[in-house]
């Protein structure tokens, strides 16, 4: 089943369009990666989802139906441009959010003081929100964005600001909502997030989108028929002229060879067997880095 419908949104501002006929489905249960870089669309895109503002045509479907102000209660959105009020106690700042997204009194306390003790931040309750670091301020942030449990959740560049050790942490946590039944979209520039985390991506580029698929097949489909061998032989000379490097680690030979159209994964492979112990053989796929780079400057 589909949560989310966008369908051939359009959004004109003066002298430029922002998106151009831009639609996408994002399956339930899953993680959406939206990809593009800055000024391709994505915010806008966002905002729209989220009821901020509308678009000129098209329209976004929420379970099938167009999403009003009900509905936007039941998405969790956690914006690039962060916003707490600075002089506000955390406790209190975190009190307000979650009150304003529904909760009781008492079910906030109990689900913040849940999540702080999680996130190791309970001792900041009764600190000014002026005082907490970047990352800090972040982990609050991510907390009031998930607490009343949204069915979907928006994550506008979540990692942008912590260090390895966090940024992990809130992998985690992403990865721990996804098991739970929560659609997450999550628009990022980090890359290997997206290879770690995302089953299908829309990648927009000057308000289309040119690149739309599960990870995996975009990832096969850009193959670039590159292997990574590993022997305890040197390469068989039908094969010298396919090598891009090759490498001496111990007593084993590595080489990186970039196999010809004609000649099949099972031919290469036997081709080696036949002069050599084969230790590994691994097909190279593109990173979603690269495939991002090279689809971008196609359409530049």
């Amino acid at each position: 089943m589909d949560i989310l419908q966008v369908e051939n949104v359009v959004k004109q501002y003066a002298g430029h369009r922002a998106l151009d006929d831009v639609s996408l489905t994002v399956p339930q249960g899953t993680i959406y990666g939206l990809l593009g870089p800055n000024g391709a669309g994505k915010t806008t895109l966002i905002r729209i989802i989220n009821g901020i503002t509308a678009p000129d045509s098209g329209q976004v479907l929420l379970k099938g139906q167009r999403i009003t102000m009900e509905e936007v209660l039941r998405i969790g959105y956690l914006p690039e441009e962060r916003g707490l009020y600075k002089k506000m106690k955390v406790g209190e700042q975190a009190m307000f959010l979650a009150r304003l997204k529904g909760l009781s009194t008492a079910d906030a306390k109990k689900t913040l003081k849940y999540w702080f003790e999680k996130f190791g931040i309970q001792d900041w309750w009764n600190k000014k929100v002026e005082e907490l670091s970047k990352g800090m301020a972040q982990k609050v942030q991510f907390i009031t964005t998930i607490l009343h449990k949204p069915e979907l959740l928006i994550l506008d560049e979540p990692f942008s600001g912590f260090d390895p050790v966090n940024a992990e942490l809130i992998k985690n946590e992403i990865l721990n909502l996804k098991a739970e039944g929560t659609t997450i979209v999550l628009s990022t520039h980090n890359m290997a997030s997206v290879e770690e985390l995302c089953d299908n991506i829309s990648l927009v580029n000057k308000s289309h989108i040119v690149l739309q698929g599960n990870v995996e097949e975009i990832r096969r489909t850009h193959t670039t028929h590159t292997f990574r061998l590993l022997t305890d032989g040197h390469l068989p000379a039908e094969l010298q002229g396919m090598a891009i490097t090759s490498v001496k680690e111990g007593r084993l030979n590595e080489y990186l060879v970039r196999k010809a159209g004609e000649l099949s994964n099972n031919q290469l492979l036997k081709i080696l067997m036949d002069e050599c112990n084969v230790v590994g053989f691994e097909e190279m796929l593109p990173t979603m880095n690269e495939i991002f780079i090279n689809t971008v400057s196609q359409n530049a």
